[in-house]
């Protein structure tokens, strides 16, 4: 078992995210496979997006771990849910979720700033995404974000990687422009080789360039972790991203459904 020292721990509170470095080498090949899986076989709710000028495809999909074996040996099997309990601090650890975004070589469409959870139907602190490339990226590609704004307290307005609203009049500000002011914020973010991890907080502002070399991908595997203080979150007349078509649980019951297995 993975035992993550506390300077780790203390910046992943402290900061939002955290970088965490070889801990999933020994899955690399197993991930690379769901993912060619996954591509060849993606499900209704895939997203892709097509770059201009012969670029290559930014392809998202998720929600697929009971149909992709190698999403389930490594969500149940890797030790992930371990490394998610020692970050959050809590007892339990549940799934919510897993999300698959590659960028071919010249995807043009960038991840735009935005925050993970309010497209989601939890609320809730103790949350952890564990973001695991499948390729290099360079510091200039990587996923970045913006230092302590998990503890800012608001709620940003969600967008589709196309910069197009998921809901419109949701009431919701609209995330700052954190390119065009870089200098004040603290955008932090990593080099990373494969096998690799950054964990962040679902609320911690997040986003990533468009892939613009022509030569090398970048596939990533985030899987989406839930702690003892999450709670299924109701949004009336909103649509939700994953959207959990089936789930029955009523506004603020505690996250336990078939769905969100407790790992």
């Amino acid at each position: 078992m993975t035992q993550l020292d506390k300077d780790t721990i203390e910046a992943f509170h402290r900061d939002g995210a955290v970088a965490l470095h070889g801990l999933f080498s020994d899955w690399v090949d197993t991930l690379r496979a769901g993912i060619a899986r996954n591509m060849a076989e993606p499900s209704a709710d895939v997203r892709i997006y097509q770059g201009k000028d012969g670029g290559g495809r930014f392809f998202g999909d998720y929600c697929n771990w009971n149909r992709i074996p190698e999403y389930r040996e490594f969500i149940f099997n890797s030790g992930a849910a371990e490394i998610g309990r020692q970050l959050m601090g809590t007892k339990t650890v549940r799934l919510f979720h897993e999300h698959v975004l590659v960028k071919e070589p010249g995807a043009d469409v960038a991840t735009p700033w935005h925050q993970d959870q309010p497209y989601y139907c939890v609320d809730g602190t103790d949350t952890v995404s564990l973001w695991i490339p499948l390729d290099h990226i360079p510091r200039e590609r990587t996923l970045e974000f913006v230092a302590g704004s998990h503890k800012w307290g608001k709620y940003y307005r969600p967008e589709r990687f196309d910069k197009t609203p998921l809901n419109e009049g949701d009431g919701l500000e609209p995330v700052p422009d954190i390119n065009g002011n870089r200098d004040k914020f603290n955008v932090i973010g990593w080099a990373l080789e494969p096998g690799d991890a950054v964990a962040f907080n679902y609320m911690t502002l997040h986003g990533a360039p468009a892939n613009k070399s022509q030569s090398e991908q970048r596939r990533a595997f985030s899987l989406r972790l839930l702690g003892d203080n999450v709670r299924y979150a109701k949004r009336e007349g909103i649509k939700t991203s994953p959207p959990f078509r089936g789930v029955t649980l009523t506004h603020g019951a505690m996250v336990d459904a078939p769905e969100f297995p407790l790992l």
